[in-house]
């Protein structure tokens, strides 16, 4: 059954962990599948925490999505789709930024949801130049696990103490391993000269 086109656009949802923001992309696909729209879901394969062919946020929510290990194979899946959603879009390479406009020039919906900022603080990912390029900006908060306050940051937790800042900049998991925080709360540690930064680390729970 077709259904109506919908307005062609590059959307970001973006925020600490436990912020809401898987919650609100299911919100709009599923707004939209009801709107008579055609939908595609889709996320880093990298992320299989709760299930590999879903989207699944943390207040259990379940959308059903194609896992890909690259921007280019979103291209493909797209084909004739009115809105195409992207979960966890930090782990995905920077490919993702003109694959997105493209899919956007040719009348898709886009909306990609994503962390902004790592547990260090810093530019996440591709998400800097998504935002640059999107058309809408959506920055959710989380509450500071420490004060209560409006949390901004995620902080990851190492036996009980924040992370390392050399940590692998990529570990998956949830509430075992991240917690949200304002910036007054979150502590992002310093680097040790010589120390590698970036490195490639999984956990599926």
């Amino acid at each position: 059954m077709g259904g109506r086109r919908a307005v062609a656009g590059i959307e970001v949802v973006c925020g600490p962990m436990f912020s809401g923001k898987t919650a609100e992309l299911q919100r709009r696909l599923r707004r939209a599948r009801d709107d008579g729209r055609t939908v595609q879901a889709c996320k880093p394969l990298l992320d299989d925490r709760f299930a590999a062919r879903e989207i699944v946020s943390h207040d259990g929510g379940r959308l059903r999505a194609a896992p890909v290990t690259a921007a280019a194979e979103i291209v493909p899946l797209a084909e004739g789709v009115d809105v195409v959603g992207i979960d966890e879009v930090q782990f995905l390479d920077p490919e993702i930024v003109p694959v997105a406009e493209d899919l956007a020039r040719g009348g898709t919906r886009v909306i990609l949801a994503g962390l902004d900022r790592d547990f260090r603080g810093l530019p996440f990912g591709p998400l800097p130049a998504l935002l640059a390029v999107a058309d809408a900006v959506d920055t959710l908060h989380g509450v500071c696990r420490r004060c209560g306050g409006p949390a901004t940051m995620t902080q990851r937790i190492v036996d009980g103490r924040p992370a390392p800042f050399e940590a692998p900049t990529v570990l998956v998991g949830g509430r075992e391993r991240y917690e949200p925080r304002c910036r007054a709360c979150h502590e992002p540690g310093r680097p040790t000269a010589g120390q590698p930064t970036v490195e490639l680390s999984r956990s599926r729970r």
